[in-house]
């Protein structure tokens, strides 16, 4: 058995004991896993193209009908517990998790659907603050679990409609839908390539059996985290606008050229970086489909140089990991990945050489910063599915 799956059936033992424990009555059980993007940041939300994938750490739900007038959720890993009545339903200052419960169910009530009372219980094997959508997560499978206890007929592409709108609306996030449709549609040993204006995708096979994709966790999550990303995605809505476009997708670089006059250097600078990433992700499905990993890597870089000084969503942590993965033979490629200022680098990594890797880099990052990193090796999983 993978470790993958070992770990799953631990969690699912875990938050169905609970439940058991809470409710005493059998419940419906769900995964929904976590992503990574291997190339294509923050050109989501500028209808753009994306390389993400699910992976094998997520979150395990455990759902069933209430026989109380209100709805009780418990997050095991933090000890929380939440009760709402689905009449009175508003996001909560800071609320965290229990406003991704709230917002996917008020999204399904704006659908004109009133579902009854309903007990939650969930635990996951997502890192806080690695970056790792475990709010796309939760958010999938609660709409998923809701689909299936009370047979709703969502299609998958519904549900992600819904966990996005959950997301902006409630959590007040204004992201795009690569997360969720990471989460929702992932594919085992394959990356998506999604084209975020049409929503058509891609399976793209991912096996190599000498490299493997190793995140790196600075541990850091700066302040500038939260506000930076809505910022960006108001600049880039902007430019748009300005120019008469729906989005950055519709800009071409001519054009971009052509008006560079009317906007400020760092404007122009963010606007380029969306243009110049969207042709990274095409020269990287290219790479991969021709299972060209050193041209894969070489644009992991370069990735993270235009994050770095155009977009300017990196810090000096993530710039760290990166140059010490630069500096490395074992290393194919990196970058940052995520809304930025915190959050885990993308590294291609020989197999063979992760331990030593590892060991080399979290001696010099703890030196440096006097604190450690967190490394994961991940596997790249099926979306949200339904545990037997």
């Amino acid at each position: 058995m993978r470790i993958f799956d070992t770990t799953v059936q631990l969690l699912k033992r875990t938050v169905r004991d609970h439940f058991l424990e809470y409710f005493r009555t059998s419940p419906i059980m769900v995964f929904s896993p976590g992503r990574i993007n291997l190339i294509g940041e923050h050109t989501d939300y500028n209808k753009g193209y994306v390389l993400p994938a699910a992976i094998d750490m997520g979150i395990v739900m455990a759902i069933q009908k209430s026989m109380e007038p209100l709805c009780t959720a418990t997050a095991i890993d933090i000890s929380e517990t939440f009760s709402f009545e689905l009449g009175q339903l508003s996001p909560i200052p800071k609320g965290g998790w229990q406003n991704y419960i709230m917002g996917v169910i008020s999204e399904i009530q704006k659908k004109g659907i009133k579902t009854p009372p309903f007990n939650v219980v969930f635990g996951g094997s997502i890192p806080p603050g690695a970056g790792l959508s475990s709010s796309a997560a939760l958010e999938n499978a609660l709409v998923f679990s809701l689909n299936e206890l009370f047979q709703l007929g969502f299609s998958k592409m519904e549900m992600i409609l819904i966990s996005q709108a959950a997301e902006n609306n409630f959590a007040g996030v204004q992201c795009g839908i690569m997360d969720q449709y990471a989460s929702m549609f992932g594919q085992k040993d394959a990356a998506l390539f999604l084209d975020c204006n049409s929503l058509q995708s891609e399976v793209i096979p991912i096996q190599n059996d000498e490299f493997t994709l190793l995140l790196l966790d600075t541990k850091v999550k700066h302040s500038l985290a939260d506000t930076a990303y809505n910022e960006r995605r108001d600049v880039c809505y902007k430019v748009a606008q300005q120019l008469g476009l729906a989005s950055l997708r519709d800009l071409d670089l001519q054009t971009l050229l052509e008006n560079s006059g009317q906007f400020s250097e760092n404007t122009f600078q963010k606007a380029l970086f969306v243009l110049e990433e969207n042709a990274r992700v095409l020269d990287a499905v290219t790479a991969l489909r021709n299972n060209d990993l050193r041209a894969f890597g070489t644009l992991l870089f370069k990735s993270h140089t235009g994050l770095q000084h155009q977009y300017k969503v990196s810090c000096e942590e993530l710039d760290f990991l990166v140059d010490m993965a630069r500096d490395s033979e074992d290393v194919l490629g990196a970058r940052m990945m995520g809304g930025g200022f915190g959050g885990c680098t993308l590294n291609l990594v020989k197999k063979n050489k992760v331990d030593s890797f590892v060991k080399l880099v979290i001696e010099k990052y703890t030196t440096r910063f006097n604190h450690s990193i967190a490394s994961y090796q991940v596997s790249l999983a099926e979306g949200t599915r339904l545990i037997p």
